[in-house]
């Protein structure tokens, strides 16, 4: 990793130097824009309205229209006289319990490194956040924009969590809910049972994107065949559900059956899965050396001549 700042962590007369990395990354498959007919990539010109000229990059400022129509143009001098945070300090406002923060409000993750040849004071900070179980709330200045942000303990190390401002955080009232009768107590009781049936530690790593899997399968197919097109798979039947559920308790209860059966049969079928995988793997070899058939308009082409 390589970080992306530099500073110190400043709170009281305590000041601890580190390094910033970016915690999380996106995996998902990037494509770019192309021509169908020739694939050629599509550009894109920054041009002006006024003059249809293009513009370069160097050339264009940041503007800012009101709702009544005002456009005002701010430059990059302007923006360097909005107050903002030390850029090379983080500095502590206040601890608050850790509870007290809504999961809502983290945006972005970082990881923070010493940055000192005696790591002492970071150490120490790490600590005594975990024995008190409490969260810094830090200012943090990247790319000349100021955040609110909450420092925080994870595996013995100093993590750095962006905030949204409170009014970044969209109020949620939704008419449907006025005048809902409450549960009644069966009908929680056999809900709690059921999630109680279907709890467990949280472990990430029994989670996997399906989808970016399949999709670089198809693309891995497409190269392998040297077409550039793959035939997409037939979407599967949807599963047979009731068309409408008018009697919640019912519902729960198929549900605990369902996850009664489920509990039941999870060493059989972990066992028959380990059997049918190398059919499985064999058949699919199988299809993939299967030469495909040419398309019936281009054999009666060659027919004709």
């Amino acid at each position: 990793m390589r970080a992306i700042w530099k500073g110190s962590i400043a709170f009281g007369l305590v000041n601890v130097p580190v390094k910033v990395y970016t915690a999380t990354e996106d995996h998902d498959i990037r494509f770019h824009q192309v021509h169908a007919k020739d694939g050629g990539r599509i550009k894109y010109d920054r041009v002006c309205t006024v003059c249809g000229k293009s513009v370069q990059y160097a050339d264009i400022d940041k503007a800012y229209e009101s709702p009544e129509g005002d456009k005002i143009i701010l430059t990059d001098e302007d923006f360097a006289k909005l107050p903002a945070a030390e850029k090379h300090e983080i500095p502590v406002l206040q601890f608050v319990p850790s509870e007290q923060i809504d999961p809502i409000f983290f945006d972005k993750s970082y990881y923070l490194e010493p940055d000192s040849n005696t790591p002492k004071a970071y150490v120490l900070l790490a600590t005594t956040l975990e024995r008190i179980d409490r969260t810094a709330l830090v200012h943090f200045t990247l790319r000349q924009k100021t955040r609110l942000a909450a420092l925080r303990v994870r595996e013995g190390m100093l993590v750095l969590q962006t905030l949204l401002w409170p009014d970044e955080v969209r109020a949620a009232e939704f008419e449907s809910l006025d005048g809902v009768a409450e549960p009644k107590p069966q009908e929680i009781k056999m809900a709690e049972t059921l999630v109680e049936s279907m709890s467990d530690d949280f472990d990430p790593g029994q989670y996997t994107d399906e989808y970016q899997i399949e999709l670089q399968r198809v693309l891995d197919d497409a190269i392998a065949s040297g077409t550039g097109k793959v035939a997409g798979r037939p979407e599967p039947a949807p599963a047979e559900m009731d068309a409408e559920v008018v009697d919640l308790v019912a519902a729960l209860q198929r549900s605990l059956e369902a996850s009664g059966r489920r509990a039941a049969s999870d060493g059989s079928s972990e066992s028959a899965g380990k059997k049918a995988a190398p059919a499985k793997k064999a058949a699919a070899k199988k299809a993939a050396d299967k030469p495909a058939k040419k398309p019936a308009k281009k054999a009666t082409a060659r027919k004709g001549a």
